[in-house]
C-alpha cells in the first residue's frame, strides 16, 4: 500500500513547505536531538501532562496514568492547504448545528426522508427531553473536535465528528509551548501561525452564548473530578480562561437558576462548559445514581437561565450511524456541495452492506456505532484470524451496532522512535469553536501511531502527539 508522506514527495525529495525544517534537521547533531527529547519528557512529567487509561486492564495498565509521548518532528501544513481545510470544517460544523436544531424542533430532514427517522429517534444519543428547547443562537456544538486524515494522493477525509465533550486541546497548546522552549530558532526561520490564543477565543465564544439579558456572564468549567482521564485539561483550560473549575457538588439550582457556592456566598452561573457526559448531568432526569451532576440543571436549561456547552443531546450528530449522512445534510441545510470528503461507509444494519462486510472482513475497519477511543474496533489487515472470526460473530448477532469502512492508507510523517527517524501514521483534530460565528486556531492536535504499521493513533491505545505548524506564508 502506498502512503502519502507529509515531508517527502513520491520521488524522495522534500516538499516545499518542509524544506527549511529538513535542512535544519539534517544539520542538527543526533545527540542534541536526543537530549531535547529527554528534556521534553522530563518537563511533561513535571507539569503532570498525563492521560489516564481506563480500557482493558488485562495488560496491567488499566486505570494507570501514562505520559502521552511527544514527538519533536512537527507536522507542517502550508497556508493554502489550511485555508481549504478550515473552510470545509466551518461548513461541516455549521451543518451539524443546523441538523441538531432541526431534529429537536421541526425535524424537516426526517420528513424529507434524507435520513431514516428511526436512525435518529431510536438513537441512544437522541434526547427527547431536548425537543422544543431553544438554545442561544441555535448553537448546540460550541466546541467540535473533528478528526481528519489524509489518504490517497493527499486528499483530506473526515474520520469522525466529536461533539460531546471533545478533548485534547491542552496537548495542542502544551506541544507548541514545548517546541518554542526547546527550539526557539525554528520559530525565527518559520512563520508559524500562533495557537496560544485558543483559551481567549474559547472564552469569547462561551461569553457570546450567555442567556438573554446577561451582559457580564459568569462562566465555569464543570469537571467530573480528578479521576477523569482528561482532568489535566479541565484544570488547564479553567486556569487559562481565568474561570472557576467546579464539580457538581459546587453548584445548586434554585428557582430554575444555577448558582455556585463560594466563600463570599452564592453566585449565579450563566455558562457551563461541561466536561460531564449527558447521562450524569442531572440525576432528576437522567441517571438517578449520578454524583457528578446538578439536580434541576435541565429545568434551569429549559427555562433559558443557563447555557450548556456543548448542549445536551449533541451526541446524536457525532454517532457513527449518523456520520454517513453528513454530506447529504450539507446539501439539505446549506444548498452546497461538501468541501470535505467522508470515508465510504458500510452500514451493517443494511443486509447488502452486512453481506459485503462479512465477505471482506480482512480488508475493512469495523467500528462500534457508539464506540470511542479506539476500543471496540477491528482493523482487518492487522487482525488475527481469531479476531476476525470474533467480529464475524458480533456482526452476525448485532449488525446494527456496527459500521465498516475501507482501510485508508493514512498519511505518515517522519517521527523519532527507538530505532531512529521512521515514518508513522497520523491524524489531525482541529478544534472548531462556534459562537456568534465559527472560528478555530490554525492547526490542531496531531496524533501519531508510534507502533510501526499501526493505524490507531488514540492516546488510550499508545499513540503520541506532535506540534502542528500551519505556515502563514
Amino acid at each position: 500500500m502506498n502512503f502519502y508522506n507529509e515531508m517527502h514527495d513520491g520521488a524522495g525529495g522534500v516538499r516545499a513547505h518542509y524544506e527549511r525544517y529538513a535542512a535544519w534537521l539534517a544539520s542538527s547533531p543526533a545527540e542534541r536531538i536526543q537530549r531535547k527529547r529527554a528534556e521534553a519528557d522530563l518537563a511533561f512529567r513535571k507539569v503532570g501532562i498525563t492521560f489516564a487509561v481506563y480500557g482493558d486492564a488485562s495488560d496491567g495498565d488499566g486505570g494507570k496514568e501514562r505520559l502521552i509521548p511527544f514527538d519533536i518532528i512537527p507536522r507542517v501544513i502550508p497556508a493554502p492547504e489550511w485555508r481549504d481545510l478550515s473552510a470545509g470544517l466551518r461548513q461541516r460544523v455549521q451543518t451539524l448545528n443546523a441538523f441538531l436544531h432541526d431534529i429537536y424542533h421541526d425535524q424537516e430532514i426526517l420528513k424529507a426522508g434524507v435520513i431514516p427517522a428511526e436512525q435518529v429517534l431510536n438513537n441512544a444519543q437522541f434526547r427527547p427531553e431536548m425537543m422544543g428547547v431553544d438554545v442561544v443562537g441555535n448553537i448546540y456544538a460550541h466546541i467540535a473536535g473533528v478528526d481528519v486524515v489524509r489518504a490517497g494522493k493527499g486528499e483530506f477525509y473526515v474520520l469522525e465528528d466529536n461533539l460531546r465533550v471533545p478533548s485534547g486541546v491542552s496537548y495542542m497548546l502544551e506541544d507548541r509551548k514545548m517546541m518554542m522552549r526547546l527550539f526557539p530558532e525554528l520559530f525565527s526561520i518559520h512563520k508559524v501561525a500562533p495557537v496560544q490564543h485558543y483559551p481567549d477565543l474559547l472564552l469569547e465564544k462561551l461569553r457570546a452564548v450567555a442567556p438573554k439579558g446577561i451582559s457580564d456572564p459568569t462562566v465555569v468549567v464543570l469537571t467530573p473530578g480528578a479521576y477523569n482521564s482528561a482532568y489535566f485539561e479541565h484544570t488547564f483550560l479553567a486556569q487559562q480562561m481565568g474561570v472557576e473549575l467546579v464539580e457538581g457538588r459546587d453548584l445548586f439550582v434554585e428557582d430554575d437558576t444555577v448558582y455556585m457556592r463560594t466563600t463570599q456566598g452564592r453566585r449565579r452561573v450563566d455558562v457551563i462548559y461541561r466536561r460531564v457526559d449527558d447521562d450524569f448531568l442531572d440525576p432528576t432526569v437522567f441517571r438517578p445514581d449520578s454524583m457528578l451532576g446538578v439536580r434541576g440543571l435541565l429545568a434551569a436549561y429549559k427555562a433559558g437561565n443557563v447555557t450548556l456547552a456543548n448542549a445536551i443531546g449533541t451526541g446524536v450528530a457525532d454517532d457513527k450511524s449518523i456520520y454517513p449522512y453528513v454530506p447529504d445534510m450539507v446539501r439539505f441545510y446549506l444548498g452546497e456541495e461538501p468541501k470535505l470528503n467522508n470515508v465510504p461507509t458500510y452500514q451493517c444494519r443494511k443486509p447488502e452492506d452486512l453481506a459485503y462486510t462479512l465477505a471482506h472482513l480482512p480488508e475493512l475497519v469495523v467500528k462500534e456505532v457508539h464506540g470511542a477511543g479506539g476500543y471496540g474496533m477491528l482493523v482487518g489487515p492487522a487482525a488475527s484470524t481469531a479476531e476476525i472470526e470474533r467480529f464475524r460473530g458480533l456482526l452476525t448477532a448485532h449488525p446494527a451496532r456496527y459500521i465498516a469502512q475501507p482501510t485508508l492508507a493514512l498519511s505518515n510523517c517522519p517521527t523519532f522512535v527507538e530505532s531512529g527517524v521512521a515514518p508513522r501514521h497520523l491524524d489531525l483534530r482541529p478544534f472548531v469553536l462556534s459562537g456568534k460565528d465559527v472560528d478555530m486556531v490554525p492547526g490542531g492536535l496531531t496524533r501519531v501511531a508510534l507502533t510501526e504499521g499501526s493505524l490507531v493513533v488514540n492516546s488510550s491505545q499508545g499513540g503520541g502527539t506532535k506540534d502542528t505548524w500551519v505556515l502563514e506564508e
